[in-house]
């Protein structure tokens, strides 16, 4: 006997017969534009979005610049010499750079003009890696402009060292701030990577010391050619990448490029004083490589660094 009866779903004994259909539902045809497939689907087109049509029109427009300027670059391409890519540029002469205390630059021809107020620029270092370059550097451009110097301590640090405290000398304002061409500010800080900034509210931070010297050397104003600002470049790069960076293979390898190119001039690059030789200085004393083990050119080339003042007073900094 069943639990409970159920009136039958369909009157009289023929079988139940069920239209299944061919898809599950239907779409305008995209691809018929003459023909009007969804009224015959029974579905009715809606008009395009206006801001779609904008956007496919503006997508056209910039892929058309494009190709113009694609095209226009081509055309200068075949204009243009450029010199070959397989020659040796380390036996080619290098130009000589202009002195360092002739042809002031305009300092708002790379700081920006910013009336009534001192071109600042902000150094964040670390005291456990005093970034010797930078010292150099600011020694060579107070005897080259009127700078007011600073140094201070953040409070991320502990306890900085007396002669790090005082790596400027002893600072004592004998003019109006705005009678200075430039401030130097050195803080040390716990940072990973030195940190510069001249224009604080603006810019984004410099980091790296090679980075930050090749900036500072620039406000000299000195005049190199293509080949020499490579060469200078290079062994910027080598100083920080291998020998400060890299493995004791490459550090030997270092050692002998010096002292190849220090047999030929008297200077890594020429026969003037670069940023090159002060980047290499710098690395070459945090990391303990100038002792008796290298090369003789090497050798004669630290004596060279270090009978200048600006290198001898920051070797001071480490003893």
């Amino acid at each position: 006997m069943p639990m409970y009866q159920v009136k039958p779903y369909h009157e009289g004994g023929a079988p139940l017969r069920v239209e299944l259909p061919t898809c599950m539902y239907r779409l305008p045809n995209l691809h018929a534009r003459t023909s009007s497939p969804a009224s015959e689907a029974g579905h009715v087109q809606e008009a395009s979005d206006p801001s779609l049509l904008a956007l496919e029109a503006r997508q056209d427009d910039i892929l058309q610049r494009l190709y113009e300027l694609k095209a226009a670059v081509d055309g200068l391409s075949k204009m243009i010499h450029t010199p070959d890519a397989d020659v040796d540029v380390t036996n080619m002469p290098a130009d000589e750079p202009t002195a360092l205390i002739t042809n002031a630059l305009d300092l708002n021809s790379v700081l920006g003009k910013d009336y009534g107020a001192l071109k600042d620029i902000v150094i964040n270092a670390n005291p456990a890696s005093p970034p010797l370059s930078l010292l150099v550097l600011h020694r060579l451009l107070c005897e080259r402009y009127r700078v007011l110097s600073a140094v201070h301590t953040h409070s991320s640090v502990r306890s900085v060292p007396e002669n790090l405290l005082r790596c400027f000398g002893e600072q004592t304002r004998k003019q109006p701030r705005h009678e200075y061409q430039l401030g130097f500010t050195l803080i040390w800080k716990n940072v990973p990577k030195t940190q510069m900034k001249f224009s604080v509210q603006t810019m984004c931070p410099i980091e790296g010391e090679g980075n930050i010297a090749r900036f500072l050397f620039s406000l000299f104003g000195q005049k190199h050619s293509a080949v020499s600002l490579t060469l200078i470049d290079s062994w910027i790069d080598i100083a920080i990448l291998q020998l400060k960076e890299g493995s004791s293979k490459e550090q030997a390898a270092v050692f002998r490029s010096m002292n190849s190119a220090l047999g030929k001039s008297p200077w890594l690059v020429g026969n003037e004083l670069t940023v090159a030789d002060v980047v290499l200085w710098s690395v070459l004393r945090q990391t303990g490589g100038c002792g008796p083990a290298a090369p003789t050119n090497v050798q004669r080339w630290l004596r060279s660094c270090e009978n200048l003042a600006p290198f001898s007073n920051a070797l001071k900094l480490l003893k």
